[in-house]
Formats: structure tokens, sequence, C-alpha cells
């Protein structure tokens, strides 16, 4: 089995109104960021999953979004892995 750090970014889909979003962009627009436009508000979650490829831990990790780490209904969940490194146990 190899260990693979994944990173899951779940955010609102874009048909979904995103108020947390509108409230950070009127905010950075009142502190004189006037460039910014179309402020969208998620959450990042990272995890270590053991499996034995890359397409089998993409796979579990697609099912944990599905079940647990995103609602597919306003969510949309984007996956992204990689190795991991290996730990010296004796450092």
């Amino acid at each position: 089995m190899k260990r693979w750090d994944v990173l899951v970014e779940v955010s609102p889909r874009a048909e979904i109104a995103d108020p947390a979003g509108t409230t950070v962009e009127r905010a950075l627009r009142a502190l004189g960021f006037s460039g910014v436009t179309g402020v969208r508000v998620g959450k990042a979650i990272r995890l270590e999953v053991a499996a034995s490829d890359e397409s089998d831990a993409r796979a579990v990790t697609e099912q944990m979004c599905e079940r647990l780490l995103a609602n597919p209904v306003i969510e949309d969940a984007r996956i992204e892995l990689r190795a991991a490194a290996m730990h010296d146990p004796d450092s």
C-alpha cells in the first residue's frame, strides 16, 4: 500500500447562491480592494489515504466526498492527489 496526500476543495456549485462569498466580496471592496469579484467561499480538507495506486486513492476519496465531505446537490468537490513523502521512522 502506498500513502497518498489528498486535498479536497469543496465549493458551492456555480448556480447556488453564496452569501458568505458575497459578504467577503463586499468587505474587501470596503477595505479598498475594488478589483475583486466573483468571491466564492468553500472549505479545504486535507487527509492521507492508503491505497494501492492513484486510481484507487481517487476512488476512495470520491466515495468520501459523496458520503460525507460534500453535499453533491449544492457543492462541487475537486480532488488533488500526490504520493506522500516517505517518513524516516528513526528521525
